[in-house]
């Protein structure tokens, strides 16, 4: 961060301006957004960035502040995706000004290209990239980003450019390139190489399908880094099936040598262990599926574990299929009384959606 402000300002044409922005707000508010009204205008406040909706004839003006470049992109995309989503088919154009407006590619874009491949276990496939900029993954408190994977029949990829309301856009729609979320395994900041691990899937989707084609020397485009990761705490509890292993591998192995809790990690057979690094205090359970029902396993481990005593700092991360984070999130916020700030259950994937 350099120390100066960076801004952006939009005059949208709402048709109705109030629903829209109280849509907007109590959306946000679910990702601890601060809102308050000032003066008869409505201010966001989220990440170090604030975002000031009010009346400008029959306008509404939003006027966006930043502590640097990528934050006002991202503030910008925000708010914009969120404003044509609640407007619904009454959809405004939105045309930003301000602090470069004239971006060219998204500013957490770039190429990786493949340099190895290997198999860690029967359905576990990791993928090692050479990244120019690998420091952008290295941080811990967000461990995922988005691959491009194209789609088949294109002469040359397809990378994402900035439309003038700020959200991603590409030269050929029909034809853009599908978007998957993969944690980031880890990182060489010497050598510039990231590691993903992939699942192998025999119902392959396009992620799937990327990794059990790919071949060293593939360039993929990346949009990242992003998603919660490891956040300071006495005591976790960590749930995930094979997608959320890497995740909580990376975080098992980053954590203090004296830190302490539980960890439940659902797989489809004793083939699928993996030797993982961890503190001697972070007890480790393997859930062998055997066939049945996704994320049984795992809500059964979850809700058996009773909540630490006393006055520990808590923070549980879950991640799996939908049906199971449902019940592991109400376990967190209802049964556990959690804070937001102390968990982070998520829907890696619903069955019966190729990933």
């Amino acid at each position: 961060m350099d120390g100066r402000t960076y801004t952006a300002q939009a005059l949208i044409d709402l048709a109705d301006p109030q629903a829209v922005i109280a849509e907007l707000c109590n959306h946000m508010r679910e990702h601890n957004a601060e809102i308050s009204e000032e003066s008869g205008d409505v201010l966001l406040r989220l990440s170090g960035c604030s975002a000031r909706f009010s009346t400008e004839g029959a306008m509404t003006r939003v006027d966006i502040e930043a502590p640097d470049f990528e934050h006002l992109y991202f503030a910008r995309l925000t708010i914009a995706s969120h404003v044509l989503e609640f407007a619904g088919e009454a959809a405004p154009e939105i045309r930003w000004s301000g602090d470069h407006g004239d971006m060219a590619r998204p500013p957490n874009f770039q190429i990786l290209t493949v340099t190895g491949c290997r198999d860690v276990t029967p359905h576990m496939r990791r993928i090692t990239f050479h990244c120019e900029n690998a420091t952008r993954f290295a941080r811990l408190d967000a461990l995922h980003l988005n691959l491009l994977i194209q789609q088949p029949g294109l002469a040359e990829p397809q990378w994402p450019f900035v439309g003038t309301s700020g959200i991603i856009e590409w030269e050929r729609p029909d034809l853009k390139p599908s978007m998957r979320k993969y944690t980031v395994r880890s990182v060489d900041l010497s050598t510039g190489q990231v590691d993903i691990d992939f699942v192998l899937h025999t119902d392959a989707g396009p992620g799937s399908r990327f990794a059990e084609a790919v071949t060293v020397g593939t360039e993929v485009g990346v949009l990242g880094p992003g998603g919660g990761g490891l956040v300071d705490a006495s005591w976790y509890l960590f749930a995930g099936d094979e997608t959320a292993l890497p995740a909580i591998a990376r975080m098992l192995e980053n954590l203090s040598a004296d830190a302490a809790g539980v960890a439940y990690l659902e797989i489809s057979g004793a083939a699928e262990i993996q030797n993982l690094r961890k503190p001697a205090a972070i007890d480790l359970h393997w859930l062998i599926r055997n066939g049945e029902k996704f994320g049984a396993l795992l809500v059964e481990a979850v809700s058996a574990t009773p909540r630490p005593q006393g006055d520990k700092n808590i923070y549980l991360w879950a991640a799996c299929e939908f049906a199971a984070f449902k019940t592991i999130r109400q376990c967190a916020r209802q049964t556990w009384k959690l804070k937001n700030e102390h968990h982070l259950v998520v829907a890696y994937w619903r069955d019966g959606k190729t990933l």
